[in-house]
This record gives C-alpha cells, sequence and structure tokens, in this order.
C-alpha cells in the first residue's frame, strides 16, 4: 500500500512586537530567496512606519521593567535564551545555510558561535559595573561614585550579511546592559531573525524588551531614527549613504549613535558594545554623620 501524499506545510514567518506575532499593519509581504540559487524560502512581512511606531511603544512600555530588574537576573534570562537556541540547532543551521550560501557543517558552526555569543553576554551583564563604574578620587569629604545605566530603547539595524552571529553580537549587549531594543532584520536574509523572535517568546524574556521588524531597512529605519521616543541607534546594518540620514535624524533628539564599521563577527566582541548605550550616573555623598540621625554612608 502506497504511502498517503502529504500537503506541504509551509512556514509563516511574522514580526515580534510587544511579546506578540503580528503581521505587518499593511499586508504586505516580500519573496525571501536562498543566496545560492535564488530559489524562493518564505514570505516575510514588510513592515511598515505604523509596524516601527508599535515597536517603539512596546519598548518603551517594557524598559522600566527591564532595565529596573537585577543585573543578575537579566544574565539568568539572557541565558535562557541560549539554551532555546540550543533546542533549535538544526532549525537556525537550515536557515543560515540558506541565507548564507554555507555548508550544513559551516552554518552549523556559525550557529554554535551564535550560541556561544549569547551565553558570553549573558555573563557580562553582572559584571560591566565594575568595569565602567567606580569610586572617584575628589579633594573633599565626599564620596564620589559612577554607576552606569541603560540608556533606553535602542533601535538596532542588524548586519546584512551575518543574520545570525552579526544579530546576535549586535542585539545581545543592547539588552545585557538593560536597554530595549527595536530590531530591523536583514533585509535578504530577515529569516533566522524572524525565528529568533520565536525564541525570545519561549523564553523568560518580557515582551517588548526586544521587537524584530523586518523589510526594507531604509523604509523602517528612517521614522526609528527621527523618532522622539528612541534613544539610541546602532547604524551596523545601514549603508554609508543611508547611515549619514539616519545619523542627521538622529541628532533631532541628540540620539547616541554607534556609527557602522567593518567588523569580524567571528573574533572576540570585546566591551565595546556593551558600553555603546550605557549613561553614566554620577553621585556626591558626604562622609561621616549625617545630621541628627547619626548615620554615616
Amino acid at each position: 500500500m502506497s504511502e498517503p501524499m502529504r500537503l506541504s506545510v509551509f512556514k509563516t514567518y511574522k514580526l515580534y512586537v510587544g511579546g506578540k506575532f503580528p503581521r505587518s499593519e499593511s499586508g504586505r509581504v516580500y519573496e525571501v530567496t536562498d543566496s545560492k540559487k535564488g530559489a524562493w524560502l518564505a514570505n516575510a512581512p514588510l513592515s511598515s512606519r505604523k509596524d516601527a511606531r508599535d515597536a517603539v511603544v512596546a519598548a518603551r512600555k517594557a524598559f522600566g521593567g527591564w532595565s529596573g530588574a537585577t543585573a543578575y537576573n537579566r544574565g539568568q534570562v539572557l541565558y535562557r535564551v541560549a539554551e532555546m537556541l540550543e533546542g533549535r540547532r538544526e532549525q537556525f543551521a537550515r536557515e543560515v545555510a540558506d541565507a548564507e550560501g554555507l555548508s550544513k557543517s559551516k552554518a552549523a558552526g556559525v550557529v554554535d558561535a551564535a550560541i556561544d555569543r549569547w551565553v558570553w553576554y549573558a555573563g557580562w551583564t553582572d559584571k560591566i559595573a565594575q568595569v565602567v563604574g567606580g569610586a572617584n578620587p575628589v579633594a573633599g569629604p565626599y564620596f564620589n561614585l559612577s554607576t552606569p545605566e541603560p540608556t533606553g530603547v535602542v533601535t538596532v539595524l542588524a548586519p546584512q550579511e551575518s543574520s545570525l552571529l552579526g544579530l546576535v553580537s549586535v542585539v545581545a549587549p543592547v539588552i545585557a546592559t538593560g536597554n530595549t531594543a527595536v530590531v530591523i532584520a536583514s533585509e535578504r536574509a530577515p529569516l533566522p531573525a524572524l525565528s529568533l523572535g520565536e525564541v525570545l517568546a519561549t523564553s523568560d524574556v518580557p515582551g517588548g524588551v526586544v521587537n524584530v521588524l523586518s523589510g526594507r531597512t531604509a523604509e523602517i529605519a528612517a521614522p526609528l531614527a527621527a523618532h522622539q521616543d528612541v534613544n539610541g541607534i546602532d547604524l551596523t546594518g545601514a549603508d554609508e549613504v543611508l547611515a549619514k540620514e539616519l545619523e542627521a535624524a538622529a541628532a533631532e533628539n541628540l540620539k547616541r549613535v554607534l556609527r557602522p564599521q567593518a567588523v569580524d563577527f567571528s573574533a572576540d566582541p570585546g566591551t565595546r558594545r556593551l558600553t555603546a548605550f550605557l549613561e553614566t550616573k554620577t553621585v556626591w555623598h558626604p562622609t561621616g554623620s549625617l545630621g541628627a540621625s547619626g548615620s554615616a554612608y
């Protein structure tokens, strides 16, 4: 007896905004093809300006709780994401192979590196304050203490070519330090980023901490660069012309801007991206007794 024929069940990729999976507000999609033969892979949502604004609202709503969590707790949450990524290695290896034209073994190596990179940033959550903060020597009877604080809502233009390792390398440090993110996936290869949204939804990351949009990078980035409730922007995925336009728009509300530059994402990332979207708060406090209470700092 012959086996019954089955209908193919194609995956429907969706945006990830506020912990949910909406289709684009416009209803638009665009074709995603593999990098070798140009074969159709899936239809990805073509995000609109309204989707971008919704993502900022979600990120702002999530910022208070995420930035207020302890650094240790954030580290545990990020490690949970790595656990979930590990459980879906085969799916991500397939998506990376299609996106970047790699063999199965090389794509698997990229996925392993991305998981390791996520674990690496998870370990930094409760250590970065010791690196960039501290007690400052002053001439007077005071303690002068500097501590890092997150900038706020950060727009991240993911790398165009490194669809997973590069993506993780730019997103993880933003949220590890207490910021929330609106991520614009690689325009040509958005599927690993959209799948990462599924991983985040099934981990312990609160909805809105990371929001993933797909579509035309320039079309989505323009309103985000000018948005008054976005506090920083990482231009890694922008070309030189687009980066200049977005940097000019970002100046309107003095956003922190991380300019694009050539990056080997397989190399040791250092702490540059961890400190890119941190502010330094400095507190003065008198030494000795404090008034009638007699308490001391």
